[in-house]
Formats: structure tokens, sequence, C-alpha cells
């Protein structure tokens, strides 16, 4: 389950899924804006606001639902990474969560054991910054998650979305190539 960034289910986030599907996985990309894309991320964090972060995770669960007895690895871009990280630690019978660009926080009390965790953030990070990034790892280890993270300097926030003026294609490239690896081992 890969969910989009704040700028909406932009042509990268379909992309993404193909380049899953090419190695094999089934990928489901739902529309948690309905149709609606942004140019920045200024709009994009309007129409998250306007729809609300319950109605927002409402949204998320109801495209989750029907294929969770599966065992989903959920996955997401920034806004969508933190959605994916709310419903996997949630979600008993997910086997990994992929993290690009974005975490959450964690409740108090979450307990998932051994649930394999991978996040590629840029660093610097504005929305990710090193401190942050320090206790939700703590955190999260302390929860149960078998935790990696992977940074990559000089890249923008959104870096693996070509659209953007974020992106950076080798970083984008060195990302998929662990984020494929990581899969691929679940």
């Amino acid at each position: 389950m890969l969910f989009h960034s704040t700028y909406g289910r932009r042509p990268a986030v379909r992309a993404a899924a193909d380049r899953l599907r090419a190695a094999g996985h089934e990928v489901w990309t739902p529309d948690l804006f309905a149709g609606r894309t942004f140019e920045t991320v200024e709009e994009g964090m309007a129409c998250k606001d306007e729809i609300g972060k319950d109605e927002l995770l409402k949204r998320a669960v109801l495209a989750a639902a029907p294929y969770s007895e599966r065992g989903l690895v959920y996955a997401g871009f920034s806004l969508g990474a933190s959605i994916a990280q709310t419903l996997a630690l949630g979600d008993e019978k997910a086997r990994g969560l992929l993290l690009l660009h974005g975490t959450s926080d964690i409740a108090p009390g979450v307990s998932v054991d051994g649930l394999p965790v991978q996040l590629h953030v840029a660093e610097p990070d504005p929305f990710e910054t090193d401190d942050w990034l320090s206790a939700w790892y703590l955190q999260l280890g302390r929860a149960g998650a078998d935790v990696e993270v992977y940074r990559y300097a000089g890249a923008g926030h959104l870096y693996t979305d070509p659209g953007l003026p974020d992106y950076d294609e080798e970083a984008a490239e060195a990302t998929w190539r662990v984020a494929l690896g990581f899969l691929g081992a679940l």
C-alpha cells in the first residue's frame, strides 16, 4: 500500500508503483485527495488541513482494509509515509514499513514485534531534523521495530520525484536499489 505525498497522487507515485510492480510486488496507490494534485507544498498542506488528519487516516484505513488480511507492507512519500507509519504500527499483520521522506509521531505503548522498517530521507531535511530522527529511531526501536535509516546528503526533501525541484537522480536511484532489496527480503 503506497501513499502519496502532500502533492497528491502525481505521476511520480504511479511511476514508483510501476517500478515496484516490475519487481514482482502487488501495489495499491490510494488517492487520499480525491484526484487533486498540487504544484506547491503550501497548496498541498492547505488541502491536507482542509480534509483534516482524522479524515485522511479514515480514507487510508478504508483503502487498506480490503487487503490488510494479506499482511501488507505499508509505504509512503512524506505525508504518505506518516500515514503509512500510523497504519503499519496499528496493524498486527503488517509485514513491513517503507518510509520515503517522512515519519510520524509514535503513540505511547505501541508494540511491534520485529516489524521491519526502512526510512530514506534527505540530509539535511527541514521536515525530518536530526534531533527528531534520533528520537524517532529510539522510540521505534523501543517499540520493537527493526529499523534501518538511510540519509542522502545534499538531496532535497522529496528527492525521488522527478517532477519536483528537489529531485536528485543519484539519491533516488540509490534509494530504489536499497528499498527494492528490503522489499524483496520481506
